[in-house]
């Protein structure tokens, strides 16, 4: 595996890793995937699970406003996957990398008895006065949210619905219905980590206060941002960024489509903050939108309707700990 970055000084073929990141300050992400819990490989290509699951690590760090530069990558692998499953998951992760121009430096595999696991660890870097904590937004800041929300999540909708209908109608010749959807299926197969917006705030000299990227869905990753920063907000649902795509699906499947918006997840935008003052400097720029505002934390944190009415908001987006996981802990 040839390596692109001058912070890579050695990769894959030795005992570990060697990197250089000089007077730079290093950012570590990790995250797990589960088949069955965080995919189904039922309707997931391995190639486009292989893109996934390095991007989603990407985002982290560009979240925290810092530049990848390598990945390790460990595989656990039952026996029903083939040597071209294999190849067909590194084709995806191979072609994240050179997307995002990102090494791969290491990993490790091993067999499993529980059907496909992934575990990346993302390697960033980033000048010490740039990185971007959850913990720096102020009681008078702006919310900006980049690209739409929801999109990821009708995705998985429309998938698990041409599942349910594969599953009932026995036939090999089954041809999903996705015509005219081809939007939400990429946001949920295929997404991307949004570094033209990290790239376009820093080529205008902005520095947000705080930023996450929405992985959980927006209520949850607004409310760590208020939790860490001690601070309270309102959301507008006026504002919200919504596809018209998006929009559509949910009338199909009767949602309301800013439920949606709140608490789908996976759309992997850049949740962030900024001061007041930039309100005109940041209504120039593109792929961007202003939801909201900070608020003191006493003043609690809310949804606005389009009627005017105030919701408060709970985190209701994606959780990685089972109710009935967390009813035993207690």
């Amino acid at each position: 595996i040839q390596l692109t970055q001058p912070t890579s000084r050695k990769g894959v073929g030795d005992d570990a890793a060697v990197i250089d990141n000089a007077h730079k300050r290093t950012l570590v992400t990790t995250d797990l995937l589960l088949e069955g819990i965080h995919f189904d490989l039922v309707y997931v290509p391995m190639k486009h699970l292989g893109y996934k699951s390095a991007v989603v690590n990407f985002s982290d760090i560009y979240a925290m406003n810092g530049t990848p530069q390598q990945i390790t990558v460990s595989l656990g692998i039952s026996n029903r996957f083939s040597v071209e499953d294999i190849e067909e998951f590194y084709a995806g992760l191979l072609l994240a990398c050179e997307t995002y121009g990102v090494d791969i430096v290491g990993g490790d595999t091993s067999s499993s008895l529980t059907g496909f696991t992934v575990s990346i660890t993302c390697i960033g870097i980033a000048d010490e006065e740039q990185i971007v904590y959850r913990s720096g937004a102020k009681d008078t800041d702006l919310i900006y949210v980049s690209g739409d929300l929801g999109a990821a999540y009708m995705g998985l909708q429309l998938l698990e619905r041409e599942k349910r209908v594969f599953d009932k109608s026995n036939s090999k010749e089954f041809q999903p219905d996705f015509a005219g959807k081809e939007y939400l299926l990429e946001r949920q197969l295929k997404p991307e980590a949004r570094k033209d917006i990290v790239k376009m705030l820093a080529e205008h000299g902005i520095v947000p206060t705080s930023m996450i990227d929405v992985s959980d869905g927006l209520s949850s990753d607004i409310l760590h941002l208020c939790k860490e920063s001690h601070v309270g907000c309102q959301l507008f649902e006026e504002r919200l960024p919504i596809d018209y795509q998006t929009a559509m699906m949910a009338e199909t499947f009767n949602m309301n489509v800013a439920t949606v918006a709140l608490n789908g997840g996976e759309d992997y935008e850049l949740l962030f903050t900024v001061p007041l003052h930039l309100h005109d400097t940041m209504a120039e720029l593109s792929g961007i939108h202003l939801i909201g505002h900070m608020t003191k934390a006493e003043n609690g944190s809310y949804f606005v309707t389009r009627d005017g009415q105030a919701m408060e908001l709970k985190a209701q987006g994606w959780n990685h700990i089972p109710e009935s996981s967390r009813e035993e802990e207690a």
